[in-house]
């Protein structure tokens, strides 16, 4: 199926969801993107599958007593800080942090997270999201999670069913009228060929490079991302609002951390883009694109805009 007349009837904003694992992978992962869309009058929303009940305190200065005993509600209140600062809408899906299991062998999930529930419960919920908030555009996780985190793998595999319900008035039929998406992608942010960017950025100003040991680690075995790029959406005036984002969520992010290495002059300078893969489109498109939206046709939209600025 092909999409081929205008999709947005008058007052109608184009629409991009991103779905996501915890809080604090909305602004690690596609966050300027998120907030060039959002000045530019787009809607936006993220949905957040997990609660983040398991994470880790990942900064020195956030290792409270009040701050353990209260991680949930506080990885809330974060959330919903990065939000106002994206500008994005923001739901929680509702289920429960599987953790990270670490050793070898590592240790089972916990009873009842994320990564073991039940997908098509999962999917359901998620299908009745989209069908509520109607996306044109819907970003997510590769296979691989983007990493191996077990809620990361679960995160693709309900937003993969999810792309495949939604459309079908059989499926799950109590979850709201059928709405298909248009267009799909996974985020990829960590490509060999960004870290090399920046690495050689900091040996040409005559500087020490954060990224050589990290290049170094960098396998011939380890999938790099970057190979599979389709799409790179400039957003290097955003950036600042990302790492502001990213500040939000005060338990997860050091501000001295790697996060924060690179001058956001330099990043603007050598890789002024956030990249993705087009996955699925049911509409033509031709890549390389520099819009998640590319093809979409929104005639209806720009003809209403242009008659409200004559009349203005």
């Amino acid at each position: 199926m092909r999409h081929t007349e205008p999709v947005l009837a008058p007052g109608e904003r184009p629409r991009l969801m991103a779905v996501h694992a915890h809080p604090d992978d909305e602004s690690s992962k596609g966050a300027a993107t998120a907030a060039r869309y959002v000045d530019e009058g787009h809607d936006v929303v993220v949905v957040t599958c997990t609660g983040g009940e398991r994470g880790s305190i990942l900064n020195p200065a956030m290792e409270r007593p009040d701050v353990l005993e209260n991680l949930t509600d506080v990885r809330r209140a974060e959330m919903a800080e990065a939000a106002r600062i994206l500008g994005v809408q923001h739901i929680w899906l509702g289920f429960v942090d599987s953790g990270l299991p670490e050793g070898d062998p590592k240790p089972p999930l916990p009873e009842g997270c994320f990564a073991l529930g039940d997908v098509e419960e999962q999917t359901a919920k998620l299908v009745a999201v989209i069908r509520e908030f109607r996306p044109h555009v819907i970003v997510t996780y590769d296979e691989n999670g983007g990493y191996p985190h077990p809620d990361h793998i679960r995160t693709h595999v309900i937003s993969m069913a999810a792309w495949e319900a939604a459309g079908d008035p059989a499926r799950f039929p109590w979850a709201g009228p059928p709405w298909q998406p248009l267009k799909l992608y996974y985020g990829h942010g960590f490509s060999k060929g960004r870290l090399e960017a920046f690495h050689h950025a900091f040996l040409d100003a005559g500087e020490e490079s954060p990224y050589g040991e990290w290049l170094a680690n960098w396998t011939a075995d380890r999938p790099d991302p970057g190979t599979r790029v389709t799409t790179q959406v400039p957003c290097s005036d955003w950036f600042s609002r990302r790492d502001d984002a990213l500040r939000a969520h005060a338990t997860q992010i050091d501000p001295t951390s790697r996060f924060f290495f690179t001058p956001l002059e330099v990043q603007a300078r050598v890789w002024p883009t956030e990249d993705y893969e087009l996955v699925h489109s049911l509409v033509e498109t031709t890549t390389p694109e520099s819009d998640l939206f590319s093809g979409i046709p929104f005639e209806r939209a720009e003809e209403q805009h242009g008659e409200q600025r004559r009349a203005g």
